[in-house]
């Protein structure tokens, strides 16, 4: 394999960009375990004045993540952001106004490997969100596991995540006047094992939990679609049936998240390392699905409004597909 090397003369803006999007990295693949090992070192060093405080706390605030989290206006506007959002650039585009006396969820698709687009948009205040869509306030909603873990949990809820869990999306969406989103990634870590470039594989079919929890709060559903999440990596190749596969889908039932095996470029040469490739990622925001209020909504109004999502959603993707180089004989496959 023939190593190509970044020129020395690259421009410190573009330095920065690649320094923001390692920080990134490593915060998604590293500090979680991190964090951990603080605190195992805490305890095992039986340093109590810090760890007693800190449990003692984490026992008072366990519920936060399903109560709205904390952010942190401060943490959102670091200028790392700013960076990692030039980095590729990721872009925030809408197709119709949003009433902000409404509630919403959007559904982000696809998953992609880390889901970078999901995260620049609504993690940080460097998107166009607060200028596009002025009056509400986005919340992406990850796995419970990660919120759990000491000290990351206090890092990620800063930058606006919270729980993926019913109650946690039950809790953003019953704002009383509107004004908040849930923004859930649909396909989940099922989705990213076919996180390969050209592909669009959605893990939606018998993903119905949202539409029921939209039902039962009258929030209206907006299907969103990020152009480019699939470009950002390559994955080793894991067909389905393959040992591979069986193996990373058993220990995602196992933990409960998924281990892609992926690789794009390093740091200081373009051939090979875990930094994602500088692709644009446009992040579509489409036409919002009026829903009225049922508290107890039957399968049959479940499945109605599953597949008017569907329909929507295949929509956003053939309106938009060839704006960003996709050919016209490429669909959403949905499984």
């Amino acid at each position: 394999m023939k190593v190509e090397f970044a020129p020395l003369n690259i421009p410190l803006a573009r330095r920065l960009q690649t320094a923001a999007v390692v920080y990134w990295m490593l915060s998604c693949l590293v500090f979680a375990g991190v964090c951990l090992g603080i605190a195992v070192f805490l305890i095992i060093r039986n340093y109590w004045f810090l760890y007693l405080p800190y449990l003692t706390w984490l026992y008072f605030d366990w519920q936060t993540p399903e109560q709205g989290g904390r952010r942190s206006e401060w943490v959102r506007s670091w200028a790392i952001w700013r960076y990692f959002k030039d980095y590729f650039p990721i872009h925030l585009i809408k197709t119709q106004d949003l009433d902000p006396s409404h509630n919403y969820i959007f559904g982000f698709h696809p998953h992609g490997v880390l889901v970078a687009g999901a995260f620049g948009n609504f993690c940080t205040n460097y998107s166009a969100f607060k200028e596009l869509f002025p009056g509400l306030t986005p919340y992406l909603h990850m796995l419970p596991y990660w919120l759990r873990c000491p000290l990351f949990r206090e890092y990620v809820m800063s930058i606006g995540l919270v729980s993926v869990s019913k109650k946690s999306v039950s809790h953003v969406l019953s704002k009383e006047g509107g004004g908040n989103i849930s923004v859930i990634v649909l396909g989940g870590a099922e989705e990213s094992l076919d996180a390969h470039p050209g592909k669009f594989t959605l893990f939606i079919r018998q993903r119905k939990g949202f539409v029921k929890t939209a039902l039962t709060h009258g929030a209206y559903l907006v299907p969103v679609f990020s152009f480019g999440e699939n470009e950002l990596f390559n994955q080793v190749s894991n067909p389905k049936g393959s040992w591979l596969r069986n193996v990373q889908e058993k220990l995602q039932k196992m933990m409960g998240f998924a281990l892609p095996l992926f690789h794009a470029r390093g740091i200081f040469q373009y051939s090979f390392g875990l930094i994602p490739y500088r692709k644009h990622i446009h992040t579509v925001v489409g036409r919002p699905i009026p829903v009225r209020q049922t508290l107890n909504p039957t399968s049959e109004q479940i499945e109605e409004l599953h597949q008017t999502y569907m329909e929507e959603l295949r929509k956003l993707f053939e309106e938009h597909k060839g704006k960003y180089g996709i050919p016209e004989n490429e669909a959403l496959i949905f499984r």
